[in-house]
């Protein structure tokens, strides 16, 4: 099996409001708190969808300024050299590698060829 989904996000503008919503629709409870990055979530709006609501690791969040968008991401053993190779076959790096405050990971994110966003997760950037 290749790599694992380990996480997804839904965000847009108003992260308060998608929390209420996916929460009605789906039973889902938050943890609010901050993202992995400033460049995901503003501080403070990123809620974790809390463990044993899915089966997958998810948040919601985002704030003003951050346009809608649904996103997985996937474990890899090298962030960088997975957005390295992302591009080599076509795609367009969009962020990363970013650490996460604390730095016990970081994530990127890449388009593919058809303009579809996707993110990357792995441990921190030695160097």
């Amino acid at each position: 099996m290749g790599a694992p989904v380990v996480h997804f996000e839904i965000l847009g503008a108003d992260p308060a409001g998608l929390r209420a919503f996916y929460g009605g629709l789906f039973g889902w409870e938050f943890q609010v708190g901050d993202a992995a990055t400033a460049e995901v979530s503003r501080p403070g709006g990123y809620g974790f969808v809390r463990q044993g609501a899915a089966e997958i690791a998810g948040g919601v969040g985002g704030g003003d300024g951050f346009g809608p968008r649904v996103l997985f991401y996937v474990g890899v053993d090298d962030v960088e050299a997975a957005l390295a190779r992302a591009e080599s076959l076509g795609g367009t790096r969009r962020m990363g590698p970013e650490p996460r405050t604390g730095g016990d990971f970081c994530v990127g994110w890449f388009a593919d060829p058809e303009g579809n966003v996707v993110g990357v997760a792995g441990p921190p950037v030695v160097g």
